[in-house]
């Protein structure tokens, strides 16, 4: 309930005003909506639809003293216009209250939908390697989607709450005590209904767990659709999607059953209840027809919102689950946010390396309770404007050293220097990532054309920039050749070109950014060895106007390297240029090497 509190404070925050209107919207269409039952039978007997004796019925008597003292004469017209009037201005004001309560519950989801997407931006890296991608998809659609639908049950229940209480309020002032006894009815119900509302909660955290596990497959399955058609593994993730769905069908079930037998409950009652208030209206407590015919009336209109509210607090509930996850989520990455996250982007200068990158005395782990480090004692110097290849076995430390060195992770200990500042400063830091350009050994391609995955990176950059970008990269002529060239829409994750032409394009879009520091993660290893030469030639005319940082597992490709660092365990074992590390017959560089060419040295 508290998370659903919090939630409600932030729609208050940011409706204000209007959410007191629509709130008072409500009340003034529930006592429209009141007055219109309340009137209708004693005005007919006024105009002598049928005979009563309305000289006791509250407001009624008032209303005919009135007409008397103006000399009107009432008729059936003019009781109809009058009763047309009162019910169409509460179907005009329903109207408008029901637009509002729509503009509120839609701006109030869109901005938390944007608080949860920036919030999930700015969240630091570490965050990300904690969780799965698709919990954040879950979020932000099927949570997102049942927070929008609990919210909207809220503002529901506060409608048929005021609704109810103008009804019980108008009964009591009819017939107090058969009002009360109906009232202590509907409590003794309100209790019983407890049990139903319970087991709604249930199940609406096992509609998370479901839900969660069902995005976490989906999303793995068709990122690894390649392998389970090549190796004819779709049988086994049939059988896997199909006891998930069926599991799903009965959570569905389950709430439906819950939820149409409290309203059976709530309607067998309620037949019960009327039948038992007629018969000691007229044969106990001795009651006017016409009390009785409008609290009938009245009640019968009153009893259906006693179970919409009994349906919507069972529904309400079941959303509880999503409320908590969003909220945990928010917990998470607001202890997790990024100290740059804040720092806006315009007027800060992108970073020109004039110096050189130094870690020192460097120790990192990915988790500070484990004894095992990535990172062990790193002292080094990425000199500027050269390039600096990083090598070693799998599982040596050298993709999260990049980590390091491009700020996406902070040292547990020692310190990351750039031009002699650490990169622990907020701007300093935001300033290196605007001067990096990054290309991942598995690059990412958006389902958009060619021009629009280049302009991500350079929105104002001419056709002439991009070729340039994609001659360098040497992907210029493949893309000429394409249906539309730069139109091209290229599929998800560029599925439609190959792992070299991706990786060419990610390269060109890399250039176009026009960074201090070209990072590249084993950017050239889906390439064959004539585009792999071409752009190592290219990378050669970048020296000196650009620092070159690589990770190679490919020797060959880092001939060219001013300084070659080499890892293993977390830790740098040799630091030196490629023929120096070469020639020194016990180090693990030379092993390395001769690995690769199949040679004894």
């Amino acid at each position: 309930m508290k998370d659903l509190l919090y939630f409600i404070r932030k729609m208050h925050g940011m409706a204000g005003f209007k959410l007191y209107l629509n709130m008072c919207m409500i009340l003034v269409i529930s006592v429209l909506d009141g007055i219109g039952i309340y009137l209708i039978v004693p005005l007919l007997g006024v105009i002598g639809v049928f005979q009563t004796d309305l000289s006791g019925v509250p407001l009624v008597s008032t209303l005919m003293d009135l007409a008397g003292s103006w000399s009107l004469q009432l008729n059936l017209p003019m009781v109809l216009a009058l009763y047309v009037v009162i019910v169409g201005g509460q179907a005009l004001l329903q109207r408008s209250q029901n637009l509002l309560n729509a503009k509120i519950l839609q701006r109030f989801i869109r901005k938390l939908r944007m608080e949860t997407y920036q919030g999930l931006l700015h969240a630091k890296w570490e965050f990300f390697l904690r969780h799965r991608r698709s919990d954040f998809n879950h979020v932000m659609t099927n949570e997102l989607g049942r927070v929008n639908q609990g919210t909207f049950l809220f503002l529901q229940m506060v409608s048929s709450f005021l609704f109810t209480v103008i009804q019980i309020g108008l009964a009591l002032w009819l017939a107090p005590l058969l009002t009360l006894i109906v009232l202590l009815s509907g409590g003794l119900l309100a209790l019983f209904g407890r049990r139903f509302i319970r087991r709604s909660k249930r199940i609406g955290e096992q509609t998370t767990e479901l839900s969660k596990y069902y995005f976490a497959g989906i999303s793995e399955h068709f990122n690894g659709i390649k392998d389970i058609k090549s190796n004819r593994l779709e049988p086994v993730h049939m059988d896997w999607f199909d006891r998930l769905s069926r599991k799903m069908e009965h959570n569905f079930i389950q709430f439906g059953k819950i939820n149409s037998l409290s309203q059976l409950i709530y309607r067998l009652s309620s037949v019960l209840l009327v039948a038992g208030f007629v018969y000691l209206a007229l044969e106990v407590l001795r009651t006017p027809a016409e009390q009785l015919l409008m609290i009938v009336l009245i009640f019968s209109r009153l009893w259906p919102r006693f179970i919409s509210i009994q349906s919507s607090t069972e529904q309400l509930v079941s959303n509880f689950p999503a409320f908590r996850a969003i909220r945990k989520l928010q917990s998470e990455y607001e202890a997790d946010r990024e100290i740059a996250g804040t720092i806006p982007m315009t007027g800060l200068q992108r970073l020109q390396l004039q110096h050189g990158i130094d870690c020192s005395h460097v120790d990192y782990r990915y988790d500070t309770s484990s004894p095992v480090y990535a990172l062990r004692n790193i002292d080094l110097h990425i000199p500027a404007n050269r390039m600096t290849a990083i090598v070693g076995k799998s599982g040596a430390g050298k993709s999260t050293l990049i980590d390091l060195l491009m700020g996406l992770i902070q040292p547990e200990s020692g310190q990351v220097l750039v031009d002699g500042l650490s990169i622990e400063d907020e701007r300093q830091l935001m300033s290196l990532r605007r001067g990096i350009g990054y290309v991942a050994q598995d690059p990412f391609l958006f389902n958009e054309t060619i021009r629009d995955n280049l302009k991500l990176v350079a929105p104002d950059a001419s056709d002439n920039e991009l070729w340039e970008a994609l001659r360098f990269s040497a992907s210029d002529e493949f893309v000429h050749g394409l249906p539309l060239g730069l139109d091209t829409v290229i599929g998800d994750r560029g599925i439609r070109l190959s792992g070299g032409e991706r990786q060419r394009i990610v390269l060109a879009r890399a250039i176009l950014k026009k960074p201090s520091i070209l990072v590249l993660d084993e950017a050239t290893s889906a390439l064959d060895s004539e585009n792999e030469q071409r752009i190592q030639e290219a990378l050669e005319q970048l020296k000196g106007s650009m620092t070159i940082i690589v990770i190679a597992h490919r020797l060959s490709t880092i001939r060219h390297a001013d300084q070659v660092i080499v890892m293993e365990q977390g830790r740098v074992i040799q630091q030196g240029g490629y023929q120096q590390l070469s020639q020194d017959h016990k180090g693990t560089f030379r092993q390395l090497l001769s690995y690769q060419t199949g040679t004894q040295m």
